[in-house]
């Protein structure tokens, strides 16, 4: 694996995750300041574990839990995650779902090609279908709704429409690039696609070309897949990739 940017994977602090589950106007039950009679009551379940971390670290803060927001389900970990991958000041686009790699590929070490099926076999990795995302989504609690992307996947699961996944990782025509000819070969998934399993909000990561020019380049440049056939003894021909 890649190791990691300084700058792919952002602490986010759980009350970050409950603005980005529920919104600001959720935060409504709180209330101002701290003082010796405030109570602070959650208004979502990732607020919940964020009050309760706060008030494990000072005695003195009242909070109040409501029932409904009482269950262990979304995580702590899931709020973090959820809220990184909503960052809009963080690199990459906004996708229609805010998918965290780091939280899936990162923490739960799905394989990447159990997302992406067919790598091996085909020209283009493709996306997972909304069916597969909702064959582990379709187990998880209700309470994971509080998510607008778990919702937004649901509407597309209930209306049978794709996702719009925003691409990020684009070549132009002319270059014929084949996945299953560079999986065969034994080339890591990150080696192309960077450390995604430290990142939350997936984007293009920056490389440097070590020679000759030793100035950062964006990866899938045409000297920078040069280099790489060069350092795995691959062909250099023109017609291996323009054909």
């Amino acid at each position: 694996m890649g190791a990691a940017l300084s700058h792919s994977h952002r602490v986010v602090p759980l009350a970050a995750a409950a603005l980005a589950a529920v919104g600001a106007s959720g935060l409504s039950g709180c209330s101002g300041p701290a003082g010796a009679e405030d109570v602070r009551v959650a208004a979502s379940v990732c607020e919940a574990h964020e009050l309760r971390a706060r008030a494990a670290e000072d005695p003195r803060l009242k909070i109040e839990i409501p029932q409904e927001f009482d269950q262990k389900w979304p995580t702590a970990e899931a709020c973090r995650s959820y809220a990184a991958a909503s960052d809009p000041e963080a690199p990459g686009p906004l996708q229609p779902i805010p998918f965290s790699h780091r939280h899936h590929a990162g923490l739960y070490q799905i394989d990447c090609m159990y997302c992406h099926s067919g790598t091996d076999v085909s020209r283009a990795a493709g996306v997972p279908p909304v069916e597969l995302c909702m064959g582990c989504h379709a187990q998880f609690p209700p309470s994971y709704d509080e998510f607008e992307g778990i919702r937004v996947l649901k509407e597309h699961w209930n209306e049978r429409k794709p996702i719009e996944w925003q691409q990020i990782h684009r070549l132009p025509e002319h270059v014929k690039f084949r996945h299953n000819r560079h999986v065969a070969a034994g080339i890591d998934c990150t080696r192309c696609h960077g450390p995604v399993q430290d990142m939350d909000k997936l984007y293009a990561t920056p490389d440097t070309v070590w020679w000759p020019w030793l100035l950062p380049s964006q990866k899938l440049e045409m000297g920078w897949c040069i280099q790489c056939h060069r350092e795995n003894e691959a062909s250099q021909d023109c017609l291996t990739c323009h054909y």
